[in-house]
């Protein structure tokens, strides 16, 4: 029998698509709201999780100039987000629990992090420097990009590294299975998100079972990026449990988020079983039945 020959979803197209969206984020408005700067963060992970795909097919000098920029391009959108993920998880947590939260009223902290205030004047200029450094690096790797060689990228070699991102998940997944910290979590979160990202380039070779993957895997990281949230929460919070310093109603608080941490964790585990089973093969996994790519 003839073997079947699919090709895969084409790289450099997409990158190049990654960096304009990001852009057309930017200009939108003076001012990025907070859809904007999650769906930039959300391309920018796309991006890195790209170059790690074509790692091994690319100098090193290029890979490194990319994935430092689109890191770069993160690490400055970080902060603006955090802020607003505070806001938005407190208010939810809020009608829940608004018993709670009505004991909490003299709580600078908590009413201060619930505020949606406008930029003070003083950092506008700041928050300009890093939309201009921002744009420039966009602009910058987008020319790039349109001159590096990604054409007749060997896709054995595509496999073999999605191959490398499925082990590396799997453990991470053990790591934080066995030591369930907030940090362990975090890198099974980001490790999964890599191998999101790069399998979205596989559905060509078994549509149904990529995608029903790449669904699950979602699920996964929505719900662990949910339990690293509320931990942030805590974080900020400066939230420690003493016995006799808190009041009554920051102690409940904290009994919530934690619990609101279990009920995520509790659709992690389940999935991620069936995905990341010690000594499950990838091939196996996504059912392919291409001989040849």
């Amino acid at each position: 029998m003839e073997p079947d020959y699919v090709k895969l979803k084409e790289i450099k197209p997409a990158l190049a698509g990654y960096v304009r969206e990001a852009q057309g984020l930017l200009r939108r408005s003076p001012v990025p709201d907070e859809a904007a700067v999650h769906d930039i963060r959300v391309l920018m992970k796309k991006a890195r999780a790209v170059m790690r795909l074509i790692v091994s097919q690319i100098d090193k000098e290029s890979y490194d100039r990319e994935y430092s920029t689109f890191r770069e391009v993160g690490r400055i959108m970080c902060s603006w987000r955090e802020t607003s993920v505070h806001r938005k998880t407190l208010k939810d947590l809020r009608k829940k629990k608004p018993a709670v939260f009505s004991s909490l009223h003299d709580n600078e902290l908590i009413e201060t992090l619930m505020t949606k205030t406008e930029q003070p004047a003083e950092s506008s200029q700041d928050i300009k420097n890093d939309l201009d450094q921002i744009d420039d690096l966009l602009n910058k790797t987008g020319f790039r990009i349109r001159f590096q060689s990604m054409n007749n990228l060997d896709a054995k070699q595509l496999l073999n590294e999605l191959d490398n991102s499925y082990k590396i998940v799997v453990d991470r997944y053990l790591v934080a299975r066995n030591n369930p910290k907030t940090e362990n979590f975090h890198e099974f979160r980001k490790k999964a998100k890599d191998f999101l990202y790069q399998l979205f380039f596989f559905r060509p070779l078994n549509p149904p079972i990529v995608k029903a993957l790449e669904k699950k895997l979602d699920a996964i990281t929505q719900n662990l990026g949910k339990c690293n949230d509320l931990a942030q929460l805590i974080k900020t919070l400066g939230y420690r449990y003493s016995g006799t310093s808190n009041s009554p109603a920051l102690d409940e608080l904290a009994v919530i988020i934690r619990q609101e941490q279990d009920r995520s964790l509790s659709k992690v585990w389940p999935l991620s079983y069936k995905i990341f089973c010690p000594g499950q093969k990838l091939i196996n996994l996504l059912g392919f039945r291409i001989l040849m790519m």
